[in-house]
């Protein structure tokens, strides 16, 4: 069976590496987005797909669209499936109807919870426990494809958004492992979502870094460790944004205004929120680098008393597709 892979994150590469040596298969080659301005300079830079399928030789398109060109390659290489992760790119009919094995994706959470952009990011967020890998038919509506088949993957408590998010790509491997052949006779079999339990996520921005002190501690303890590498997590003091780098809840009751600092020590800058307070166990300045609460706080004070501005920002969770994230446009992979 000739497989063409569609992906652009690092998360795709263990599924890709699979792919690539798995016994009955071809790798035929890679569509991936196009190379991008990057960094100060502003150099054309690849995505990790991109580059891993220069280094080893795949073949590889870059089209800034899927269409007709890539549709006529697929022909001429006789590709009879494909796979999807973390592409970032809405795939037409035509191009899902073109492929006699089908187009199937694979998608980072138990669907049909947290279908769209941010899945990774927003089982952390919601406190889950466990998440999983899920192998789909791909459809014109946003990951709505019927499930052949899931990995499962705890989340620990304290995890991060690194962390599991490259549990999940080695999930990969034996989701793949148990299906493949399945796929290449045609016998494999798949369970319609049950769309009243369908919720959605959307595409993170830089502005959903700001914490908002009127959530409660613990809720602000998971979006730090959710939104990390980014967007991160930021809290405005003496006209510097700071990044979060570690941060832990206390339950612990005080009565102030949400965002009031409460106590500054060695241990932390502890921050009063809606229920118990919020620690930040690590900062850093623009243009610094992240310091430990101690280390921080001897070139940088912070007073308690102060009070530390709060951003509500839109919810990360929808029981309803966001805004943009039509089956027409979802953004961002998925």
């Amino acid at each position: 069976m000739r497989i063409v892979f569609l992906g652009s994150d690092a998360i795709a590469l263990p599924a890709l590496e699979y792919l690539r040596g798995a016994a009955g298969t071809q790798l035929a080659g890679v569509i991936t987005q196009p190379d991008r301005p990057a960094g100060r300079g502003q150099h054309l830079q690849a995505n990790p797909v991109a580059a891993w399928a220069r280094a080893q030789g795949v073949a590889m398109l870059q089209p800034t669209q899927p269409g007709a060109e890539e549709l006529a390659w697929l022909r001429a290489e006789g590709v009879e499936l494909a796979m999807v992760m973390a592409y970032g790119k809405i795939l037409r009919a035509e191009f899902l109807e073109a492929l006699p094995r089908g187009v199937w994706n694979l998608h980072a959470s138990r669907l049909p919870a947290y279908r769209g952009a941010s899945p990774i990011e927003a089982a952390l967020a919601m406190g889950e426990t466990e998440t999983a890998v899920c192998l789909m038919r791909v459809v014109p509506a946003l990951d709505a494809g019927s499930v052949a088949d899931a990995e499962s993957v705890a989340i620990p408590a304290g995890d991060t958004g690194p962390r599991l998010r490259e549990r999940l790509a080695r999930a990969c491997v034996p989701l793949l492992a148990r299906n493949l052949t399945r796929l290449a006779e045609g016998s494999i079999r798949t369970t319609p979502q049950d769309e009243t339990r369908a919720s959605y996520t959307r595409k993170l921005s830089k502005a959903d870094a700001r914490l908002d002190f009127t959530r409660t501690a613990e809720e602000l303890e998971r979006r730090v460790r959710a939104l990390q590498p980014w967007p991160g997590s930021v809290v405005e003091h003496a006209g510097e944004t700071l990044k979060v780098g570690e941060a832990l809840a206390i339950a612990e009751t005080v009565v102030v205004k949400p965002g009031a600092v409460v106590r500054v020590g060695p241990e932390g800058v502890d921050v009063a929120t809606s229920a118990g307070v919020l620690r930040l166990r690590a900062l850093q300045r623009p243009g610094g680098r992240m310091l430990g609460a101690a280390e921080f706080l001897r070139g940088h004070p912070i007073k308690e008393g102060v009070v530390l501005p709060s951003f509500a920002g839109a919810p990360l969770v929808s029981p309803r597709p966001f805004p943009r994230q039509s089956a027409k446009s979802p953004p961002g992979p998925t």
